[in-house]
């Protein structure tokens, strides 16, 4: 078969081993008998070794033909142990594919013709053997089960459980290994797909090369898939970096790292963003958010006024009783600035009762009150500070007008210091019995740190999201500082060399808010990598509350990776992108003519031709992305270069690093982790 055809025919007869029998024979022939087609012996050999060549020809060109059929119906399996991965510090393994061309629309478009059915669909024989196995399950169990294995030794052997169309992949015969350059990674990845068509499998195998690479591995399981839990500790195991691994799981809080969302911050309205920026912001519910906002701010001043550290149980805490914060503030400050004022504060509550309560001030304490009479007073005016002025606003509130203004912000945090989560993100950090550590951003990201965040949205979504978008908006915080500061701002000596930080979102849509847009848009000044994980695009719309957001956000990813998936709109973000090639289409055309003159010798003139002629059409329809097998997708990578790939299935052959359930995985933690009450003595130990 030689390429000067216009049109490839792949999917017919292997004629080729035709002819490579006849001139075999005819080889043989010239060797053995040169006398039987008139050859003296020294021509016949010349003449054998053409026919030879031919022969050789001819099969390497038939086999291409049933190869490709085969290839067509089943895939070549294609597995890899963990460790086999290829790791490298320049390049990013995907899997293994091809770059997709014309020549593979045209070959697809093919497959639909329904003259080639019979090289598309699996054999009568395996249709029957599938039929027999259903009807004949319980009759026939051992015969069942032998028309069911997986060996090359069964030919009806089932196809893989992957659904989709081969063919998709099938259409070539040549792969290699794709990967994409790890510049490009800052520019960001989205990952698109159905549920169970291999995301998980995907993520699995980049995570394995951040952790081997030596980068900052950060992952965000909503889920909390225990699979992807147990596949990273044992990565963490094979790279050696036992002591930079820190799990913080909802569904496991005895042995999970605990965690403040908003301990560490550059600016203290950070806090008050953090909180607010998970209540709604449609409709009247705007306004609300502005007032939460600003009494979370004003504590959060506050506390740190007062050197205290702001945690989500302290904000409660205080949002319940802004009141008792007043008074300690006030205490504070005027002890600190005014005695004689505090002094005079402390003798007018003894002598205050009930009737002098201002109406203003009802339901306040007599403390209160005397603060904000002396205050009031003279030399009360003559004082001023900012933080003791917000707090006395606070206070001159009626009391069920601030529990309205509040009744937006109050079920978010009892959300999140509710049972055994409050001590997972509300540590205590004077508790040194706690053998929990606790680890912020930043110190992560300096230790070069792997991080694995499970929040068990399936036993409790509305916690999950709510801790997820705390954490997640702190994250962004912390991308900011790195930004504008740098890694290692205010360390001595310190090394500026940026560090490349793999953050790895699973079901991003439930942990993205506002802050999400400058992250990805700005992310990558501060060494960031963000792949993100998603269904469609409906669940970033819903998300954000707006398509042009949604679309802002999918503009910002420069790579794109789509596997299956079931919505054409999500179908559309990568064929949209895509040039429209041109493909070839025969026409058989076939005319008979009467002849009326009896003269010319017949009755008719016959006429068959085929015409070929192209027509454009896109490089892959939605349809294509619809009908993928499972582990395969389509990849835009490299400024928009389109590559097919399949990533490589868990090799049968187990892991010695891989736990066996979740429970030697929290028998390590238990064992890892050490209380802050014992660190010298253990430092004294190693050095002896």
């Amino acid at each position: 078969m030689s390429d000067r055809y216009v049109i490839e025919a792949l999917l017919r007869p292997a004629v080729e081993f035709n002819t490579a029998i006849v001139t075999a024979c005819a080889s043989y022939l010239c060797i053995t008998a040169p006398w039987a087609v008139a050859l003296a012996p020294s021509v016949s050999y010349v003449t054998a070794s053409g026919f030879t060549i031919l022969s050789i020809r001819r099969v390497i060109q038939g086999s291409r033909v049933l190869r490709y059929r085969r290839n067509i119906r089943r895939l070549k399996r294609y597995a890899m142990s963990s460790q086999n991965i290829p790791v490298s510090h320049h390049q990013l393994f995907l899997g293994k594919g091809f770059l997709w061309e014309q020549k593979h629309t045209q070959r697809l478009l093919d497959t639909l013709r329904p003259e080639v059915a019979k090289y598309i669909r699996p054999p009568k024989l395996y249709r029957v053997a599938r039929q027999f196995e259903q009807r004949y399950e319980y009759h026939f169990p051992s015969l069942c089960s032998l028309l069911a294995s997986d060996s090359i030794f069964n030919p009806v052997r089932p196809l893989p459980p992957v659904g989709g169309n081969p063919a998709i992949h099938g259409i070539e015969l040549r792969e290699m290994n794709v990967s994409m350059n790890l510049n490009e990674r800052v520019g960001h990845m989205l990952v698109l797909g159905t549920t169970r068509v291999g995301k998980t499998r995907f993520a699995e195998l980049l995570i394995t090369q951040d952790i081997q690479r030596g980068n900052v591995t950060i992952v965000f399981d909503p889920k909390g898939d225990a699979d992807l839990l147990k596949r990273m500790y044992a990565e963490v195991h094979r790279a050696g970096r036992d002591n930079e691994f820190y799990v913080f799981h909802l569904g496991w809080p005895d042995i999970s790292a605990r965690y403040n969302a908003v301990g560490r911050f550059s600016r203290i309205s950070e806090v008050a963003s953090r909180i607010a920026g998970q209540l709604s912001h449609e409709g009247s519910s705007a306004a609300f958010k502005e007032f939460a906002w600003r009494f979370v701010n004003i504590i959060a001043r506050a506390l740190v006024a007062l050197g205290k550290r702001p945690s989500f149980s302290i904000i409660q805490r205080y949002v319940n009783n802004i009141e008792l914060l007043f008074e300690i503030y006030a205490e504070y400050w005027l002890t600190k600035h005014k005695p004689e004022l505090w002094q005079l504060i402390e003798n007018l509550t003894q002598v205050l009762d009930e009737r002098d309560i201002p109406r203003y001030m009802e339901g306040r304490s007599l403390r209160v009150v005397a603060i904000e009479q002396v205050l009031n007073g003279n030399e009360g005016k003559a004082i001023f500070d900012p933080i003791l002025e917000s707090l006395r606003s606070s206070v001159r509130y009626d009391s069920k007008y601030y529990d309205k203004i509040v009744a937006s912000l109050l079920p978010l945090l009892e959300k999140l210091t509710s049972g055994k989560i409050a001590e997972l993100i509300s540590p205590d950090y004077a508790d040194i019995s706690d053998p929990r550590p606790i680890f912020d951003w930043l110190q992560v990201i300096r230790k070069k740190g792997i991080v694995y965040v499970g929040l068990d949205a399936l036993s409790d979504p509305e916690i999950a999201t709510a801790v997820g978008n705390a954490m997640f908006a702190d994250l962004v915080g912390v991308a900011g500082h790195i930004y504008k500061f740098g890694i290692n701002d205010g360390l001595p000596n310190a090394d500026e060399k940026k560090s490349s930080i793999s953050l790895h979102c699973d079901e991003f849509n439930e942990l993205m808010g506002d802050e999400f847009i400058p992250l990805i848009n700005k992310g990558g000044g501060a060494g960031i990598e963000v792949t993100a994980y998603t269904q469609t695009l409906p669940d970033i719309e819903a998300r954000v509350g707006s398509v042009a957001k949604a679309a802002q956000v999918v503009g910002n990813f420069n790579s794109v990776v789509m596997l299956r998936v079931r919505h054409t709109e999500t179908a559309e973000l990568l064929t949209k992108q895509l040039p429209e090639v041109e493909v070839y289409t025969k026409m058989l055309i076939s005319g008979v003519t009467d002849i009326s003159n009896a003269d010319m010798g017949g009755d008719f003139t016959s006429n068959t031709q085929d015409r070929v002629s192209t027509v454009r059409t896109p490089l892959i329809t939605p349809a294509n992305i619809i009908n993928l097998p499972k582990g395969q997708a389509f990849a835009l990578l490299n400024g928009g270069q389109l590559w097919k790939l399949r990533m490589p299935l868990p090799s049968d052959k187990s892991d010695p690093l891989m736990p066996e359930s979740m429970n030697q995985i929290v028998d390590y933690m238990r064992q890892h982790y050490r209380t802050s009450d014992t660190w010298w003595s253990d430092s004294i130990l190693a050095n002896q």
